[in-house]
C-alpha cells in the first residue's frame, strides 16, 4: 500500500478534527460550526476559501502553475437526525443528532488532502475542494449548483467518495455506469365513505382499496418493467382508522421508489397512478396521488471511473480494487454527475473492529446508531484524493 508518508504523519491531528466534528453533529443546512472548522483549517493552511454556497457550503481553491485546467473533489458535511448509542469520548453531544454515515470522515479525508496540497502543489492547474452541506435529504449538491458552483469554479470533472462498511481497510470499489439509485417518494390517499364496522354495506372501505393497491404495485416490478432492470417499490407507511368499530373515510399510503434510470421512474410513476385511480374507481372511492422525485440516479462516467481505478491500483494494488456493486441507496452527488463528468467511489471502512470501548451493541453499518468512522482510512483516503488530482492535472 503506497500511502503518502506526510499524510500518515498528519493523521493523528486530522483524526482529532474528525472526532471533534463527530462530537458536534449538525443536520442539513445547519452545518455552521462544521463549516467554521473547515474554513478555519483551510485558512490556517493558506488556502483561499469561498463560503455560503448552498447555504453552508465551503469551497477551497488550491492553484499551482499556469494551467487553466481544474478538478473538483467533494466531501459531505451533514449528520443524521438519529440518537447515537455510542458512549466513547467523541460520541455526539447533541441528542437526536449523529454522524452515522461517516460524513465527518469524508470531511476529514478531504481536509487531510487539503493540508498536503497546501505544502506540496505537485500539479499544474486548480483543485477545488468542495465541502458540501445537506446530503442527507436536503439536496445540498443541487443547491450549490443552483448557487453557481460550476460557473464560479469551472471544473473538467468532479469526484466523490463514500466509506463502505464491511470490506477490509485497504480496498476500494469503482465502476462505470449506475452505482446508486434514484430516490423518490409517494403519498397516496384513498377516500371512501366511512361508517359502522358492523354495517360495511353502507360504506366504501378505503382500507380495502389501499390493501389491493399495495399488492398491485408489486405487479409493476414483476410484470411491467423489464426483468433485467432494477427497481424497488416499498410501501413503508399505512395509516387509517381511529376505532375498532369504525370504517374510516380515508386511508393513506406512503413509501419509496428506487431505480437506476429516469425511464423506469417514469414507468413506475405512470403505472402507480393508473392502478391507484383505477382501483379507487372500481371500489367506488377517489384518490389523491402524489409522487415526488428526490435524488436522481448516481451514474459514473466511463472514462472517469476507469481513471479512478487506475489511481487506486497504484495505491493499493490490483487485487484491492473491486467492482462497485450498485446499491439502492441514493446520493445527491448525482446532481454533480448530471452537470459534470466524474465518478463516485467507495472506500472500505472495515467490519467495526476499529471502534473503541463504549460503542453501542449494534453493527458498524451506515445509518446504525452504533456506527463510527474508521480513522485508519484518513491517510489512505487522502492519498487517493492527492494522487487523483495530481494525475488528472498531469494528463494531456
Amino acid at each position: 500500500m503506497k500511502v503518502i508518508d506526510s499524510l500518515v504523519t498528519q493523521a493523528a491531528g486530522i483524526a482529532q478534527i474528525r472526532r471533534d466534528i463527530h462530537a458536534h453533529p449538525e443536520l442539513c443546512f445547519e452545518e455552521v460550526r462544521t463549516a467554521d472548522v473547515v474554513a478555519a483549517k483551510l485558512t490556517e493552511w493558506g488556502i483561499p476559501i469561498h463560503r455560503g454556497m448552498g447555504t453552508t457550503g465551503v469551497v477551497g481553491i488550491v492553484k499551482a502553475g499556469a494551467s487553466n485546467r481544474a478538478i473538483g473533489l467533494r466531501a459531505d458535511m451533514d449528520a443524521l437526525p438519529m440518537q447515537e448509542y455510542n458512549s466513547f469520548a467523541h460520541a455526539s453531544k447533541h441528542a437526536g443528532k449523529m454522524h452515522a454515515c461517516g460524513h465527518d470522515g469524508h470531511t476529514a479525508m478531504l481536509l487531510a488532502a487539503a493540508q498536503h496540497f497546501a505544502k506540496h502543489r505537485n500539479f499544474d492547474g486548480t483543485v477545488y475542494l468542495i465541502f458540501q452541506p445537506a446530503e442527507e435529504g436536503g439536496g445540498g449538491a443541487r443547491e450549490m449548483i443552483k448557487d453557481g458552483l460550476f460557473e464560479k469554479f469551472p471544473v473538467e470533472a468532479v469526484f466523490g467518495m463514500h466509506n463502505w462498511p464491511g470490506p477490509q481497510v485497504g480496498e476500494f470499489a469503482v465502476s462505470p455506469g449506475p452505482v446508486m439509485a434514484s430516490s423518490n417518494e409517494f403519498k397516496i390517499t384513498f377516500h371512501g365513505k366511512g361508517g359502522h364496522g358492523a354495517l360495511p354495506h353502507n360504506s366504501v372501505d378505503p382500507i380495502i382499496i389501499a390493501s389491493q393497491a399495495v399488492q398491485a404495485f408489486q405487479s409493476i416490478i414483476s410484470r411491467n418493467k423489464k426483468p433485467v432492470e432494477a427497481g424497488v417499490i416499498s410501501v413503508t407507511m399505512f395509516h387509517a382508522g381511529e376505532a375498532t368499530n369504525v370504517i374510516p373515510d380515508s386511508c393513506e399510503l406512503q413509501g419509496t421508489v428506487r431505480t437506476f434510470t429516469t425511464e423506469l421512474i417514469d414507468l413506475i410513476e405512470k403505472r402507480m397512478k393508473e392502478i391507484s385511480v383505477g382501483l379507487a374507481a372500481a371500489f367506488g372511492g377517489t384518490v389523491d396521488f402524489e409522487f415526488v422525485r428526490n435524488y436522481p440516479p448516481t451514474v459514473n462516467s466511463m472514462k472517469e471511473a476507469h481513471f479512478c481505478a487506475d489511481v487506486m491500483r497504484e495505491i493499493v494494488g490490483e487485487g484491492n480494487v473491486k467492482p462497485q456493486e450498485p446499491t439502492m441507496g441514493a446520493e445527491d452527488f448525482s446532481y454533480m454527475l448530471q452537470a459534470k463528468p466524474g465518478a463516485y467511489v467507495f472506500i472500505a471502512n472495515g467490519d467495526g473492529g476499529h471502534r473503541e470501548m463504549g460503542h453501542g451493541a449494534g453493527p458498524c453499518m451506515l445509518h446504525n446508531p452504533s456506527y463510527d468512522f474508521n480513522d485508519d482510512l484518513l491517510p489512505l483516503g487522502a492519498t487517493y484524493w492527492v494522487r487523483l488530482a495530481e494525475r488528472w492535472l498531469a494528463a494531456a
